[in-house]
């Protein structure tokens, strides 16, 4: 194998290995808040992450989708603006069709009523970013034949690469000996 070739599959590597590491880590964060500190939902850097578990914003957000919330949102809140609010223990995502009088009224865009008023301090945060059909993703590479098959592969990439170089170094050793 060629030693260009050989950097090549070393920085993939080295890249899988750090999304790997830091996904790893994220999750670990994830778990700390959820589960030990007992939070609705993670703070990574004033943000936050839900999935879609309802069809009530269909076509805008669908089922299985993921969205991005900027926590404690301090721009002033608008008509069409899609929030995350906390209510009767159900986090919600819907979008502000009304308000006024420190209320604030929201529905989904595929349901037929509007919900109960909510105050700002309800508001968990302001939608910034929609990332369409995760869910499909988070089912494949949270697969245990999946994640058992690229940590193989991994370590067997590094097995290759390791015993490569000590095979060079034998030769290069042999090499010195015989001259």
């Amino acid at each position: 194998m060629s030693k260009t070739l050989e950097k090549i599959f070393s920085k993939i590597l080295n890249v899988l290995l750090t999304i790997i590491l830091l996904a790893l880590a994220i999750l670990i964060y994830n778990y700390v808040q959820i589960t030990v500190l007992k939070k609705d939902y993670t703070n990574i850097f004033g943000y936050t992450a839900f999935q879609v578990v309802s069809g009530s914003m269909e076509e805008t957000i669908k089922v299985g989708d993921i969205i991005i919330a900027k926590l404690k949102y301090n721009q002033p809140l608008k008509h069409g603006d899609i929030i995350v609010f906390k209510q009767d223990e159900n986090i919600i995502t819907h979008r502000i069709i009304e308000m006024g009088d420190g209320k604030i009224i929201t529905k989904g865009d595929a349901n037929n009523t509007t919900d109960n008023p909510i105050t700002r301090s309800e508001v968990i945060g302001k939608v910034i970013k929609i990332i369409p059909n995760i869910a499909i993703w988070k089912k494949v590479f949270t697969s245990p034949k999946v994640i058992i098959s690229v940590i193989t592969t991994i370590i067997f990439f590094g097995i290759a690469f390791s015993f490569k170089e000590k095979n060079q170094c034998k030769e290069k050793e042999e090499d010195k000996d015989n001259v």
